[in-house]
């Protein structure tokens, strides 16, 4: 039943050649069947929640009636097994087998909850829901609005050696000019090709210092070969509505802010919106440059491992005192996020959220925090296709070590 891993011989064929590599990987399979506490294995000792059609909404995050699918203690650790939308959706025919066996993958290595989703009669409509397959909620017990719940993110581990990069029109940096081909009459997951979208299938396989890297062939017959660097693009808690809630667009809940930084080692903050905080996960991707310019990353799915504290208001402190959006951070950076329709507004909002956080953390006066900003902070784009545009600073911790003596 815990048994996590199979190792095989995989064989891909890159994408539109006859080209091949073959390359060992240890394909994370779902561990489980229902949420539970893991007692054997490598994972012993977390909860763990499976990606079933149990356990996730297909374009749409939890909102506050949503019901959790386990619940625990602050302090738990808990190892999500993901499953990434690309592959599955309608423009590639919603048939996972078929679509990934296509680009020369052996069934074997097409995970089972990845079938099971597109072979379901969930419903989904590729023109109005989001693409995300979003999986939870949990509850995290004693959670009340008015707390922050923060959550170390632990590992970020592929579950499969390859990926998909999606440029879909009227989406993405460029709409109107990407992608070239034109759509036609009667697209549908029967007639995939008349959308006119273009999926890049992407293998992933071992460079010459053991590290997984990202494969792109181009058309010389030479290869694209990039890092992979894992994180969750979709992380959040339940915003305080019973209306529907988009998968696309990020906002103060967390959501799809698709920050690049939040892989292992980092921190995310978000603010509780309704009892039982209920956080939520999704939309991993294998790298993504900061824009994510086409639409998506190098999307792919993934086991991602978290671990949760709860932060009760008036008892426990919180970074830069209270938080109204999220607010992460990594071993090198601080990092306030800013999100708007308008990338403008969203650099402004960003801005604004450093210097209160600057002014809350240190004490430092408004003034003095705006100039220091200015100096020796990077604002990065970290995304323009998600409807709300994302900007975020990256504080370097290490500038603020004589603040660190004085409140010792």
């Amino acid at each position: 039943m815990f048994k996590n891993t199979v190792l095989s011989l995989f064989v891909l064929s890159a994408l539109g050649t006859s080209a091949s590599y073959a390359d060992s990987f240890i394909m994370l399979k779902q561990m489980s069947n229902k949420p539970v506490r893991l007692t054997e294995g490598d994972y012993k000792g977390n909860y763990y929640v499976p990606s079933t059609l149990n356990t996730i909404t297909w374009g749409y995050l939890p909102n506050k009636d949503a019901k959790p699918v386990l619940s625990v203690a602050s302090g738990s650790t808990v190892t999500f097994d993901t499953v990434s939308h690309e592959g599955l959706l309608e423009d590639q025919g919603r048939d996972a087998e078929k679509f990934f066996t296509s680009k020369g993958v052996n069934a074997a290595f097409i995970l089972d909850e990845a079938k099971a989703i597109t072979n379901s009669t969930l419903s989904h409509d590729f023109d109005k829901d989001g693409p995300h397959i979003v999986t939870g909620p949990i509850e995290i017990k004693g959670a009340k609005p008015g707390d922050v719940l923060k959550v170390e993110v632990l590992k970020v581990e592929p579950r499969v050696p390859y990926g998909v990069i999606s440029n879909r029109h009227g989406k993405g940096a460029l709409p109107g000019e990407f992608p070239k081909k034109t759509p036609q009459a009667g697209a549908s997951a029967d007639n995939p090709e008349r959308y006119g979208n273009v999926s890049v299938f992407t293998p992933i396989e071992k460079n010459a210092s053991g590290d997984y890297e990202g494969v792109l062939e181009a058309d010389s017959g030479s290869s694209i070969r990039f890092p992979l660097s894992p994180f969750m693009g979709l992380m959040g808690v339940a915003a305080n509505t019973s209306e529907k809630v988009h998968s696309v667009p990020p906002s103060f809940y967390g959501g799809n802010i698709d920050i690049n930084e939040l892989g292992a080692g980092s921190t995310v903050y978000y603010p509780v919106q309704v009892d039982g905080a209920l956080f939520y996960t999704g939309d991993s991707h294998f790298a993504q440059g900061d824009g994510e310019v086409a639409l998506t990353a190098l999307e792919a799915s993934a086991r991602a491992t978290f671990k949760f504290t709860l932060l009760k208001a008036g008892k426990d402190p919180v970074p830069g005192k209270k938080i109204e959006q999220p607010l992460a951070e990594n071993a090198e950076f601080w990092i306030t996020p800013g999100l708007d329709a308008d990338l403008d507004e969203a650099m402004k909002k960003s801005t604004r959220e450093a210097i209160r956080f600057l002014n809350q953390e240190y004490g430092i006066d408004e003034s003095i925090a705006y100039a220091y900003l200015s100096a020796a902070t990077d604002f990065e784009v970290s995304q323009v296709v998600d409807k709300t545009k994302g900007v975020h600073a990256k504080i370097r911790k290490s500038d603020f070590k004589e603040f660190e003596k004085t409140t010792n």
